[in-house]
């Protein structure tokens, strides 16, 4: 008994020791993934449809989603533990992530969120506040933070075993809760339209600011995911007719002036000197937003001189704790929660306002999206900063009320008009993210996203041609400088960076159009993007420079295919195996096919 008693002992040892391992494990992942994560999951796809019919829309991508939608059979958190502890799990998943997990994505799991969705910088003192990727030093933003760092972060790890590269996230947008982590963490952010996408199965914050935002580290991803959630029928490209530039938008913020240089020198190239039209903001909104002239600016501030602008963001702060409270005080009053500070000052100082309050605030709304709408008519594009720069860590700046409205100011445009915005990445200064924003109208969703599509490859080249050096002591041949092209083109495809490996592949065949991997290149590109026609005709091209260029004869092969040529990609396929007569890849998809059409 003795000797069995020890051997017990031993084995109780063993397995504690083996608990403290795995904990520690479990401890180096959740920090490996930069602190974006609350909970791992999966769910899964359906299975492909056969040719002739199209793949799933988002085949082959992973995304996150932030814990304020419901998944079946978790509780959706909200940011804080009392509400964790007080809600039973959902007994459905919401549309929303339905929508795109049968689009063909797979949802890895869900991300932090700032205390009840109403923090000021994406920090939570109820958790641990996820690293901005971008500026580990800075904040990562609002109420979305966890899905923009998820994003930002690149890799995250999906197990002890395995990693998995995150695509995509998305969050609640209400007052910049997508828009200002996406600015923070240096990714593109997307909020559509009011309306737009079902909020069933979300917990509401203010129903009529909150939408259904996400982020993506490369504005193709992000047009394929709003496809899906917009549901917006086919429709020829549009051209922007018009862009306004917002000068007393960018005088807030300390954006440098070369990138507001670089976006006008974007938009002349792509659209013409013509389009390009400058505006005092803050003077046309007191123009045609007449009811500010007579709205009592909030209490708290006492200052009856503010600008419009500032006066549209108490507005919408009156609107958000206003509905905050109808939807949870009986909550609060019947768990009595801890609540950040800064959250329950939001609630207080709105506590007292009458229903004639909010009915101006709701005024002022309507007014704004009218003169929004004048602005800009179908074909029109508003350019402002995203955001001031993010605050410093756990500095007394990020707790404050005075940050908050100084964080909000210029997102109270989208928010109060519920027109669309992105906001995107443009480098970095004194190592703070830099991001602008291009504004539609409300309905402008799928128009926005076609515009920044088409202008971030064009942008990013304006930043990289900024940021080389003026003189140059060393002459560069070019055959040298489209090797250098087509090495960041392969960095920018590695990052996921279609439009913008595009671009310098396309760089590297301006300088050496001999060059068939350049061609072969870029076509993989085009294939990620589903520009199935232009990844053929490069794939083409590669095998005239190069009859042996297996891959070209397998990305020609997959464009075909997709294109529905089934003959020629089963040609494609046949020459890359008697070239490479054990390649796996092509025998599979040879085979495939033959199965098909015998």
């Amino acid at each position: 008994m003795p000797s069995s008693s020890a051997n017990l002992w031993v084995l109780l040892g063993l397995g504690i020791a083996g608990i403290l391992i795995m904990t520690k494990k479990l401890k180096r992942a959740v920090r490996a993934d930069f602190g974006a994560f609350i909970e791992r999951l999966q769910l899964l796809p359906p299975p492909q449809p056969l040719p002739p019919k199209a793949p799933h829309p988002l085949t082959g991508l992973s995304f996150a989603v932030s814990d304020v939608f419901d998944v079946e059979g978790l509780v959706t958190g909200f940011g804080n533990p009392d509400w964790s502890r007080t809600h039973e799990p959902a007994i459905r998943t919401c549309p929303v992530v339905a929508a795109l997990v049968d689009g063909g994505a797979t949802c890895v799991g869900k991300t932090f969120v700032d205390d009840m969705a109403l923090g000021v910088s994406g920090q939570n003192k109820h958790y641990d506040t996820p690293t901005n990727p971008a500026a580990p030093a800075r904040v990562p933003g609002r109420a979305s933070s966890g899905a923009a760092v998820a994003v930002a972060a690149k890799l995250v790890e999906f197990s002890l075993d395995d990693f998995d590269v995150i695509d995509y996230s998305y969050g609640i947008d209400t007052d910049g809760g997508v828009r200002l982590p996406a600015g923070n963490c240096a990714v593109v952010g997307f909020r559509p339209s009011h309306g737009t996408v079902s909020l069933s199965g979300v917990i509401p914050v203010s129903e009529s600011l909150d939408t259904v935002g996400w982020f993506a580290k490369d504005p193709s991803v992000l047009r394929r995911v709003g496809h899906v959630l917009l549901q917006v029928p086919y429709a020829a490209q549009c051209n922007p007719r018009t862009f306004v530039i917002a000068d007393d938008c960018f005088q807030l913020t300390k954006v440098p002036a070369d990138r507001s240089q670089m976006v006008t020198k974007a938009i002349e190239k792509l659209y013409g000197r013509q389009v390009l039209r400058h505006e005092n903001l803050s003077d046309y909104i007191k123009l045609k937003v007449p009811s500010l002239k007579t709205f009592n600016v909030f209490q708290a501030n006492g200052d009856g001189n503010s600008s419009p602008l500032r006066m549209l963001v108490n507005a919408m702060q009156i609107i958000k704790s206003y509905e905050f409270r109808k939807n949870h005080n009986g909550w609060i009053n019947s768990v009595n929660p801890t609540l950040d500070p800064v959250i329950s000052a939001q609630l207080r100082e709105t506590s007292d306002l009458s229903d004639a309050d909010i009915e101006k605030c709701r005024t002022i709304r309507i007014e704004l999206r009218s003169a929004i709408d004048a602005l800009l008519k179908d074909d029109g594009i508003l350019v402002i900063p995203t955001a001031p720069d993010p605050a410093k860590l756990e500095s007394k700046e990020s707790y404050s009320m005075e940050y908050l409205i100084q964080a909000t100011t210029l997102s109270s445009l989208a928010t109060m008009s519920g027109c669309c915005q992105v906001a995107v990445p443009l480098g970095f200064h004194e190592k703070c993210p830099v991001s602008l924003s291009l504004l539609a109208r409300h309905g402008g969703d799928r128009f926005l996203l076609d515009t920044v599509q088409s202008m971030y490859t064009c942008l990013q080249e304006q930043l990289d041609t900024a940021s080389k050096p003026k003189v140059s002591s060393k002459a560069v041949t070019n055959e040298e400088s489209a090797n250098v092209a087509k090495e960041k083109g392969n960095q920018a495809f590695k990052d996921k960076q279609w439009q913008r490996a595009i671009g310098y592949y396309t760089e590297a065949i301006k300088l050496n159009s001999s060059n068939a991997t350049y061609y072969s290149n870029r076509a993989a590109a085009y294939l990620e993007i589903g520009s199935y026609i232009q990844a053929e005709a490069d794939c083409s091209q590669a095998i005239d420079l190069d009859k042996k260029n297996v891959k070209a004869y397998l990305r020609r092969g997959t464009a075909r295919e997709m294109l529905g040529y089934y003959k020629e990609a089963m040609e494609d396929f046949g020459y890359a195996l008697v070239l490479e007569p054990n390649n796996k890849r092509a025998s599979q998809s040879l085979d495939r096919l033959t199965k098909l059409f015998q």
